[in-house]
């Protein structure tokens, strides 16, 4: 089992990689679930939000377009290339009540209780010791406040996530994986138990089945760029990385593949007052 700077490491360099194409119109589902689930918080104008594993700003930048002037977001994120991203949508949306900076969801060195609402999409997989990461964001909300966490479902991407793994078994069978962190809370029951061991007794769990539209083998490509897999592909050299690519075009193009599976699960809890 890999360690917790191990974790944090390969986490920070997989997406400072992707930071180019992470915002790319075949990647809407960034914007999609981050929006989602801060409508999900019901914010209120004056209120102050800290996102965690922010990314590009998905679920911060609306969450203080609703907080407005008298409230504040802060984001934090281990990769600073998706930090620098947004900062510059914070600036095209003219957004005077955002802050982005690095941090680390263990240990966000900010104070007890400081928050009306603490956000994290997509993230709390990335360490080994889940519950410990929940327990800090949890310490970081007011009373009254809520806490929210989205995770992925089940069968993420597929059938194209299964054409990217075999293609890389081919070309690099020691990176082939076969399990996903998410994995370990992927429905609602296990996302609420990860609460409860974390001290979080009461939560509502929701899960929402989707789909995520694959306009071509290009598309793909670019979410497979724009995503974890960049993680992958950097450990591979150029030559290894096309074929990869060639497989992942041949193979959907056969299969007329126009749609990948986005399953999530929104969990959100009110901190008794």
């Amino acid at each position: 089992m890999q360690t917790l700077d191990e974790a944090q490491a390969r986490a920070a360099a997989a997406y400072n990689a992707a930071a180019d194409f992470y915002d790319n119109a075949a990647n809407s589902f960034w914007d999609r679930f981050g929006r989602s689930t801060v409508a999900r918080l019901e914010l209120k104008p004056g209120e102050r939000v800290l996102d965690v594993c922010c990314g590009t700003g998905a679920s911060a930048i609306p969450a203080a377009q609703t907080v407005g002037a008298t409230g504040s977001v802060l984001g934090i994120d281990l990769a600073q290339g998706l930090l620098q991203v947004a900062r510059h949508k914070a600036d095209q949306h003219v957004l005077r009540n955002i802050e982005f900076r690095v941090g680390d969801m263990l240990d966000t060195k900010l104070p007890t209780a400081g928050f009306d609402a603490v956000v994290c999409v997509f993230g709390i997989f990335f360490v080994p010791d889940m519950a410990a990461a929940v327990r800090n964001l949890w310490r970081a909300v007011s009373p009254g406040g809520r806490l929210a966490i989205t995770t992925w479902g089940p069968h993420l991407f597929e059938p194209a996530n299964s054409v990217f793994w075999d293609a890389i078994r081919k070309v690099a069978p020691e990176l082939h994986k076969t399990f996903n962190p998410w994995d370990r809370i992927s429905d609602p029951g296990a996302l609420r138990e990860l609460l409860a061991q974390a001290g979080v007794e009461h939560s509502a769990a929701t899960a929402e089945a989707g789909e995520h539209p694959i306009a071509s083998p290009e598309a793909w490509w670019a979410t497979v760029l724009g995503s974890g897999y960049r993680g992958t592909l950097e450990k591979l050299d150029p030559t290894a990385v096309e074929q990869v690519r060639v497989e992942n075009f041949r193979v959907l193009r056969e299969r007329e593949v126009r749609a990948v599976q986005a399953n999530v699960v929104y969990a959100v809890a009110e901190k008794p007052s």
